[in-house]
């Protein structure tokens, strides 16, 4: 029979009777006194109360195990690594995917399209990304202007021979003659 009160000169020096330690309330490996002063071996093979955990199994990498609210969850998070894309355009949206990222991964402006980035194909005082263009309009370039006027079949308004571009184009209204007719309304007669 294990001893679990002493009581020397009146007072008491050790007293387990009110001690509430139990086998399954111990951890495994450590070893204590119960109630009956009977020494116990811990049979508890976990350390903390989970019951208020909030983690989901997409939380949890995959492959990976957690415990949580007293149960063993399975992860089932993608493990995407090191993402690495490129963007080629100026409308180029990128969508992060859902999962782990180890954080090495990039996404970047296409290699054929920073190339071009250069200052001479960007006009002088302009700052695209970063790169100040120094391009300026060459002294041979010549412009014409036109003017078209608007008929029923499709038209295709184009510099001439040796002109670069159109610097301005302009459209002549439609022709068209009003008159009275004989039902008291007006009729639109149109050119061409």
């Amino acid at each position: 029979m294990a001893i679990n009160k002493v009581i020397y000169g009146g007072n008491t020096l050790i007293d387990l009777t009110g001690d509430s330690v139990t086998k399954d309330k111990l951890l495994t490996g450590y070893t204590a006194h119960d109630k009956s002063g009977e020494v116990i071996e811990g049979a508890c093979s976990f350390d903390v109360d989970s019951t208020d955990a909030t983690v989901t199994a997409a939380e949890i990498l995959n492959g990976q195990i957690a415990y949580a609210r007293g149960s063993k969850i399975s992860g089932t998070m993608k493990n995407n690594g090191a993402v690495a894309e490129t963007i080629a355009d100026k409308d180029s949206v990128y969508t992060v995917p859902i999962g782990y990222h180890d954080g090495s991964g990039t996404v970047q402006l296409d290699a054929t399209e920073k190339a071009k980035l250069i200052p001479g194909n960007i006009k002088k005082g302009v700052n695209v990304l970063g790169v100040e263009g120094d391009c300026e309009p060459s002294s041979d370039v010549t412009a014409q202007a036109k003017t078209a006027t608007p008929s029923t079949v499709k038209q295709t308004v184009l510099p001439d021979n040796g002109i670069d571009y159109l610097s301005q184009v302009v459209i002549n209204p439609i022709a068209y003659v009003e008159s009275a007719n004989s039902a008291g309304g007006t009729t639109v007669t149109i050119a061409g």
